[in-house]
């Protein structure tokens, strides 16, 4: 029973540590989960600059060429 208890507080450190992390880096949190929807429907519509800031609202991390290259890619997939 005690073991347990000492796996769960050092997986909580390990954690906390790791969030610290990637915190400090700037790394976007992979356990987030982007609803590109609105993303999607502007490129459809053939509004690829307002595709691109609603992208870049929503992973805030992402720099101009990035944001641009990710929906360029959402775009040639078909999305």
């Amino acid at each position: 029973m005690f073991g347990i208890y000492r796996l769960e507080r050092k997986l909580d450190r390990l954690e906390r540590k790791l969030d610290s992390i990637i915190e400090h880096l700037g790394i976007p949190d992979p356990s987030l989960e982007f609803d590109y929807r609105e993303v999607d429907e502007l490129l459809a519509r053939g509004k690829k600059i307002h595709a691109i800031k609603a992208y870049r609202a929503l992973d805030p991390t992402a720099d101009l060429v990035r944001a641009k290259e990710a929906v360029e890619a959402r775009a040639s997939r078909g999305h």
